[in-house]
């Protein structure tokens, strides 16, 4: 049982580690839950910020959804770390409404996105819980630009790019987000076109162009993204198209390429070789655990495009070190749950839960965000 009102699952993790710097940085008690607490002590002591100065827990416990319902119990939120999503999310979820939490994670993976508002949504509308999925630099920064758009009146179509300073030899991505990343091989990709969410071509792929980038960017569909799920239901969209790409190196084009290996040879495996390649891949690319992002290396430029039938908004958002961005906001978040305000329940994105523009302050007053906006 949760003595604190946050609960944060993964939290060996690297993720997981930067949500407690921001609960510690608010004052905010924690409960720290993993499948291992010696670990769990062990790297929060190495890697964890001012935690001489942190009130908290910790719970070890199985991934099932009653040993998980038994250690949220007592708190509000469970912040989700766990990656990826689509394999180890559903779980989390079910034990967070069994425990009468709401359920913030961070994925990027769209085929998990539209299984868990189908599996999950109503359930916990009628519990009055959020179920708030994506809340992470990736996309919801995307979705803040498209935001700004949006409040502009007769915007119905949008086009959002995150254009992120690739990784390179000893600044990679996290274990858990190169997981989700392959993961999202096995889920057709959508757009949203018209109201109707319409797959993309498997290795479709993108040469963009981004005012702040002086050269065109390689960009793909990234598994979807959560964005056009999110806008799916919004009475203003009819439209919404989202990429991801890297703008100062080759990386983008390795994804591609192992999309294109997928197709050819791996996608009629069986499903335990599917594994395995997956695993092989991961382990190949991806350090156990990267270094702390740099404001001087770890940029991003997140674009939206909006347009009506005669005219359009541009919006972009300039922001710092992804990963400590992803705390940031879900510890924002966290906050508004514990004290009771969300305009939101059951299936919903950040920004429609907590708002575009709180969202954006919080970022802001800390120097991780600056946003602008120009009528196209």
């Amino acid at each position: 049982m949760a003595k604190y009102p946050v609960v944060v699952y993964g939290a060996s993790g690297y993720t997981g580690m930067l949500v407690m710097d921001w609960l510690i940085d608010q004052d905010i008690p924690f409960t720290a839950v993993g499948r291992d607490a010696g670990r769990i002590k062990e790297l929060m002591s190495q890697r964890v910020v001012r935690l001489e100065s942190a009130t908290y827990e910790i719970i070890e416990t199985e991934h099932d959804v009653d040993a998980l319902a038994a250690a949220f119990v007592g708190a509000k939120v469970v912040c989700n770390t766990v990656g990826p999503f689509g394999k180890y999310g559903p779980v989390a979820i079910e034990a967070a409404l069994m425990a009468g939490c709401h359920h913030l994670d961070t994925t990027g993976e769209q085929g998990y996105v539209l299984k868990i508002r189908a599996q999950f949504g109503q359930q916990y509308a009628e519990a009055g819980l959020v179920l708030c999925p994506s809340l992470s630099y990736m996309h919801t920064i995307a979705q803040i630009a498209a935001e700004l758009t949006l409040d502009t009146p007769g915007i119905d179509s949008l086009e959002t790019a995150t254009v992120v300073r690739g990784p390179r030899e000893g600044s990679g991505v996290t274990v858990g987000s190169t997981a989700s990343i392959f993961e999202t091989f096995r889920q057709e990709q959508f757009h949203l076109w018209d109201n109707q969410l319409v797959a993309w071509g498997a290795t479709d792929n993108f040469e963009i162009t981004v005012p702040e980038v002086l050269r065109p960017v390689f960009a793909l569909p990234w598994g979807g993204t959560s964005l056009p799920v999110f806008y799916q239901e919004d009475a203003r969209v009819r439209y919404c198209t989202s990429l991801t790409g890297f703008y100062d190196n080759q990386a983008m084009r390795l994804v591609l390429a192992v999309a294109e290996q997928w197709e050819a040879e791996i996608k009629h495996l069986p499903i335990e070789a599917q594994e395995a390649t997956i695993a092989q891949i991961v382990a190949s690319t991806t350090p156990s655990m990267p270094p702390r992002e740099r404001t001087t290396l770890n940029r991003s430029i997140d674009t939206a495009v909006g347009r009506g039938p005669l005219g359009g908004v541009r919006a972009s958002v300039s922001s710092v070190t992804p990963y400590i961005t992803t705390g940031a906001l879900q510890v924002a978040a966290a906050m508004k749950l514990i004290e009771g305000e969300t305009d939101a329940v059951g299936f919903t994105s950040g920004c429609k839960a907590f708002g575009h523009n709180y969202l954006l302050g919080f970022l802001e007053q800390r120097g991780l965000a600056r946003a602008s906006v120009t009528q196209l």
